[in-house]
């Protein structure tokens, strides 16, 4: 294999906690984009800003094989009020990198770097993602044509994660992460005084109901060798006490890993509303979204990829069978080309790390230099061998 110039540390988190303390929700990734851009012209590459909005993707050239590998990282932060109080905490209220995409950014600007004069035989693509939270940004750019001239043949990503401790890197075939659906419901019933409910069609009851039985989807109506979630997250009704208010608000998510149950999620959630609605005498509007489906690695593609990990952090930290229920839009770049999906472990040292999305998130910033070397190696294999 190529020689590989060495990961400058010092960049790589420096640059992590700039973006740390510049978080950009998603589409408003202007000046992350911009630092990427400039960085990645700099460093020679063919550049397209603006792609899918807010997005950049650098382009490299090589020679001698039609393969194509595409390297992705996503940019946007989170609508959350930083707690922390490290020295490069958020400088912008309501907004955090409560995710780690800050240094997905830092990671995949090393890799260019490193990459930039290391003699490659086929194309080299970087995918600087926006909008990975709200799960349109991949969409997006491959609808802006990211995948494309040249073709892209493989794809690889990471993401930094907190339920693995660092110096670990978790790899498998197959679903690692669920699909992602959301739901609204608007239930409307017949408002009055809270002294008189007989003379009301109570929404607050109602709801409480509906809540209770969609739980009964995951556990009766689902085959319990299939994984699933259900949550109601939010639920709005009325503004004082003694007024039964006239509509009630529900929304939530629905989680699988694919199988007959993410096909039938969408009609037994809507059944089993109306149903409940109806028998008390109120109505029920419902609008269900698919937002991204389950994120599937290629099998040779984590092959290699578990090969490389096992290199750099030792075979035994290379955790197999590993995967969450949460949801990535990654998985519209895998189901287009074969790829991998990875995890490396950033969890601090200690007690329990905070969580993603928590407003006290915060990584381990060894794991960069994992995740640096993880996607470099992987790349560079993959054009010099295939998978």
């Amino acid at each position: 294999m190529s020689q590989l110039p060495p990961i400058d540390r010092d960049s790589l988190v420096n640059t992590r906690r700039d973006l740390h303390q510049h978080p950009e929700l998603g589409f408003e990734e202007v000046r992350t984009a911009g630092i990427v851009e400039q960085r990645l012209r700099a460093l020679g590459y063919d550049v397209r800003s603006g792609v899918g909005k807010t997005g950049v993707l650098g382009l490299r050239n090589g020679s001698g094989t039609e393969r194509c590998v595409l390297l992705r990282a996503d940019m946007d932060a989170l609508p959350v009020q930083e707690a922390n109080e490290t020295p490069y905490r958020s400088q912008h209220a309501g907004k955090m990198h409560a995710c780690g995409h800050d240094g997905h950014v830092a990671i995949g600007l090393e890799v260019a770097r490193r990459l930039q004069s290391v003699p490659l035989p086929g194309a080299l693509k970087f995918a600087f993602q926006p909008a990975e939270e709200i799960a349109t940004g991949a969409e997006a750019m491959i609808d802006a044509g990211v995948l494309d001239t040249p073709p892209v043949t493989a794809a690889f990503g990471i993401h930094l994660w907190n339920d693995l401790p660092t110096g670990t890197v978790a790899v498998m075939p197959g679903p690692v992460m669920a699909s992602v659906d959301d739901f609204d419901i608007s239930i409307k019933g017949k408002g009055g005084h809270a002294a008189a409910p007989q003379q009301t069609v109570d929404p607050v009851v109602v709801a409480a109901h509906v809540i209770t039985a969609l739980q009964t989807l995951v556990s009766r109506r689902r085959n319990p060798f299939e994984e699933a979630v259900v949550s109601v997250t939010a639920v709005n009704a009325g503004h004082t006490f003694n007024v039964i208010p006239q509509q009630a608000e529900l929304r939530g998510t629905v989680r699988t890993f694919g199988g007959r149950f993410y096909d039938a999620a969408p009609k037994l959630l809507e059944e089993t509303v109306r149903g409940i609605t109806a028998a008390f005498g109120a109505t029920a509007e419902i609008r269900y979204r698919r937002l991204c489906k389950p994120v599937v690695n290629d099998a040779r593609m984590s092959e290699l990829l578990s090969q490389v990990a096992a290199g750099i952090v030792g075979k035994n930290n290379v955790v197999s069978g590993y995967r969450t229920m949460g949801g990535e839009d990654m998985s519209f770049f895998l189901a287009r080309v074969p790829g991998c999906f990875a995890f490396v472990g950033s969890a601090r040292p200690g007690p329990k790390p905070s969580p993603h999305h928590s407003p006290t998130f915060d990584i381990d910033e060894a794991a960069l230099i994992i995740g640096a070397d993880l996607l470099t190696t992987t790349a560079v294999r993959y054009l010099e061998r295939g998978a």
